[in-house]
């Protein structure tokens, strides 16, 4: 795609300032962006707005040509805070983990997994590789109790009534009144998804009779942080903790010893200069006076390195569900999206939104609507009339700097896979059938040629679509219905029944239901809407509803064509009583 097309989406407009930005702290090296993210529990599809928009970024620096490296933190040597609702196989019995790292929790019982991080990371692992994001994942816990930071964190340690200065000034720092109007609080279920961002509690360390400590010990007898540091000698590294849980207390020489962490609002700071972060965004968790991303811009000078650039980025709805929130159970992870559509799509809905504008990701019937949407813009880009904002998001949905992601050779509606899956209920021989039987044309030969779409359609019908609301078809004919009809509504039927044979397509049959009301008003079945008077709707509405009675026994259903195709002629004429 030319370069042309592209300059007017946001992504490349923070590729540009990303690249210059590299070019001046680290001319000639790879660019790097980030994204964090904490295994507390399931990583829902707030947190993937936390490595979908670096990814974006990344991509397109790669496309044009510049090395790059994305890097995901596994915050998996955060404290484990409080046992998630709705996690198979964990119980309450979890609780007596809580103030451990995320590495030394067990993982939920039956997994296969060594412990809870790597339990969480997998799933979302497995995701990413699905969506084709390339990068470069750092284990904080292995970080850290190998000694890599060591150095860096007898830096902060020596340091720390600098940062403790820093700190302080956010810590009673009040709010200005306009900001105070213009920031909404956040409410429950964000605050709790927060905390898959890495966000934790916005830990900035302890003050104690001994002063101000940026780091925090894990306890050597029970593993939690629950501990206090009570004396530090900066030229020994000696440091003395007690334990608040257990009472457990031992003097350490911090020159040697790997098991504790920075507190958040010093980590972070401390990984950007690490690593040499050019950007990296943050949730609105992180963005209020005082937070971590506005504090870390300063203190990240103490440790040689600069901010990066790091746009806000709002939460990611669920269509029918309100915020996610993660302790609450249920909420939906990137690979219950992927089973329902496919990672063209879920790309797209990232791709096309700028970091600061909330979207919500569609697990009811609303996800049919943004499959004809997206239909509709491949069409388009295929023809070249799409917008170039529009065909910068479909480019970046389809493929990365690395290829095509794989696709469905044939993308037919998903609607009408879904009704098809609904009405076959698993059978593929009869999928099959019907499919075949949807472009007469060009008739599908097999269905492999439909699918991935067709098994996320399937799975969504499956797992979302409310059991009153699938459909059967009705066995024997509604004999007392078909008495009960009057001249004009039997007249209806046999209009239908007599074209059935020669419409016996999708389009046909299209044209066939939405034209027999217009025929028995003394209209052409071509007419156009604007031909005929109002009240031809209101006929076709109650056409279709005696249609529905008489096949599935209730006044809705999939659309009609798709219905009557899946049903079969034999049976269709059967049940409408002829």
């Amino acid at each position: 795609m030319a370069q042309s097309t592209e300059t007017t989406d946001w992504v490349s407009r923070f590729a540009d300032e990303v690249i210059e930005e590299s070019e001046r702290r680290a001319p000639g090296k790879p660019v790097v962006v980030a994204s964090g993210l904490s295994p507390s529990g399931p990583i829902h599809l707030g947190n993937l707005r936390e490595v979908m928009t670096p990814h974006l970024v990344a991509d397109e620096v790669r496309r044009r040509g510049h090395q790059v490296r994305h890097l995901i933190s596994w915050d998996d040597y955060d404290r484990y805070r409080k046992v998630p609702a709705g996690v198979p196989g964990v119980d309450e019995s979890w609780a007596e983990h809580i103030g451990k790292p995320l590495t030394s929790v067990p993982a939920p019982k039956g997994s296969a997994h060594a412990n809870w991080a790597e339990h969480f990371k997998a799933a979302m692992i497995d995701s990413l590789a699905e969506l084709g994001v390339e990068f470069d994942g750092i284990s904080q816990t292995a970080q850290y109790t190998s000694g890599v930071y060591r150095e860096q964190i007898l830096h902060a340690m020596k340091h720390r009534g600098d940062i403790d200065a820093i700190l302080d000034q956010y810590r009673t720092k009040k709010a200005p009144a306009a900001a105070k109007k213009q920031q909404k609080p956040l409410d429950e279920a964000e605050l709790e998804a927060a905390e898959g961002s890495g966000a934790a509690a916005e830990d900035d360390g302890s003050s104690g009779s001994a002063g101000y400590f940026p780091y925090k010990p894990y306890c050597g007898n029970c593993e939690k942080d629950l501990t206090t540091v009570t004396s530090y000698d900066d030229g020994t590294t000696e440091l003395s903790y007690t334990c608040n849980a257990c009472g457990f207390a031992e003097t350490v020489r911090l020159n040697e010893f790997n098991r504790g962490k920075l507190v958040w609002k010093v980590d972070w700071p401390m990984r950007w200069a690490y690593e040499g972060v050019v950007f990296e965004p943050s949730g609105v968790d992180h963005s209020s006076p005082g937070s971590s991303f506005q504090v870390g811009g300063q203190i990240v000078g103490i440790f040689g390195g600069k901010q990066p650039i790091g746009p806000m980025y709002a939460f990611v709805g669920i269509s029918g569900m309100a915020k996610m929130s993660s302790s609450k159970g249920g909420v939906p992870t990137p690979g219950d999206a992927l089973k329902i559509m496919e990672p063209q799509l879920l790309r797209w809905l990232y791709a096309r939104r700028r970091p600061n504008q909330s979207f919500k990701i569609a697990f009811d019937q609303e996800i049919q609507r943004l499959y004809d949407e997206w239909d509709k813009l491949d069409a388009k880009v295929a023809d070249g009339t799409a917008l170039p904002a529009d065909a910068a998001a479909h480019s970046r949905a389809v493929r990365t700097a690395g290829g095509e992601l794989p696709r469905t050779p044939r993308p037919m509606p998903y609607r009408t896979l879904a009704s098809v899956a609904d009405i076959t209920a698993g059978h593929e021989d009869q999928a099959l059938r019907i499919l075949s039987e949807l472009d007469p044309a060009d008739p599908l030969a097999s269905l492999d040629a439909v699918r991935p779409r067709l098994d996320k359609a399937e799975a969504w019908i499956n797992t979302h679509v409310p059991a009153d609301q699938r459909t059967i078809v009705r066995d024997e004919p509604d004999a007392e219905l078909l008495k009960s009809l009057d001249e004009a509504s039997q007249q209806s039927l046999r209009l239908l029944l007599d074209g059935l044979a020669s419409h016996w397509s999708l389009d046909g049959l299209t044209h066939l239901v939405y034209g027999v009301p217009k025929v028995q008003a003394g209209f052409s079945a071509d007419a156009t809407p604007k031909e005929l008077p109002a009240e031809i709707k209101t006929a076709q509405r109650t056409f279709f509803a005696l249609l529905y009675h008489l096949l599935v026994g209730r006044d809705t259903g999939p659309r009609l064509p798709t219905l009557l195709l899946a049903v079969g002629q034999e049976r269709v004429r059967a049940l409408l009583g002829e």
